[in-house]
């Protein structure tokens, strides 16, 4: 236990930390926009594959039991994750009290600087893709049961949503470009013969996961899903 909170309280146990519950989104939201393709296929087979994440598990579990399972995991993961992001600023804020006379930032990319503010902006887009999605109460006209209808609805309906979500979606492309290197690189996956691969298989992954998703909301848009 003295050993865990050491290592807890440690820049390196906080950056580890940082990196697993980084990876656990990683994986969520992959999972996440292939279930998302669904609706190419029309309203009854997104309803069902919908319908289906709810009732995963019965009845060896009551319905909804894994979803909600899935969720409590992916709320400590993202609590974990901000709350590390925090730390850590402010310990590098701390350990260095008087600011550079003049910045370099030759070998920092725009995805490593913005990291932090993305970051911020991605969480505020979880809250409000749940309000919009899940509980319905930013969205014009929800209907429990039918998420089909809600996507082609919530975007339609208002267009500059559909907009947002593309903004926010980039965000995250921009914020997976850097967060999936720098985890490799803290788990110490990373070394200098796997370091182009892994820099390659970051930046796929953020462009991948941008088009990925930014093609629900543009396919509602111009008709395509509607």
């Amino acid at each position: 236990m003295a050993a865990a909170l050491t290592l807890y309280r440690s820049t390196i146990g906080k950056k580890a930390i940082m990196a697993l519950s980084g990876i656990i989104w990683y994986g969520f939201v992959i999972v996440h926009m292939i279930g998302n393709f669904k609706i190419f296929e029309g309203a009854e087979a997104f309803n069902k594959y919908s319908h289906f994440l709810r009732e995963v598990g019965y009845p060896a579990v009551p319905e909804g039991t894994i979803l909600w399972v899935i969720r409590i995991v992916l709320l400590v993961s993202l609590v974990m994750h901000v709350l590390m992001a925090i730390q850590l600023t402010r310990l590098d804020v701390s350990g260095r009290p008087v600011a550079y006379k003049k910045k370099r930032t030759k070998q920092a990319s725009f995805a490593s600087m913005t990291l932090r503010y993305g970051g911020l902006a991605i969480l505020f887009f979880v809250v409000y893709h749940l309000l919009h999605f899940t509980t319905g109460a930013a969205h014009p006209d929800f209907e429990y049961g039918n998420p089909y209808n809600n996507v082609v609805i919530g975007f339609t309906a208002q267009p500059l949503t559909a907009v947002f979500y593309i903004v926010a979606v980039a965000a995250l492309g921009t914020h997976l470009y850097h967060g999936v290197w720098s985890a490799l690189q803290t788990l110490g996956l990373n070394n200098r013969r796997s370091d182009k691969l892994f820099r390659g298989v970051a930046l796929l992954s953020g462009v991948v996961l941008f088009l990925g998703f930014a093609m629900v909301p543009v396919s509602v848009l111009l008709g395509i899903v509607k």
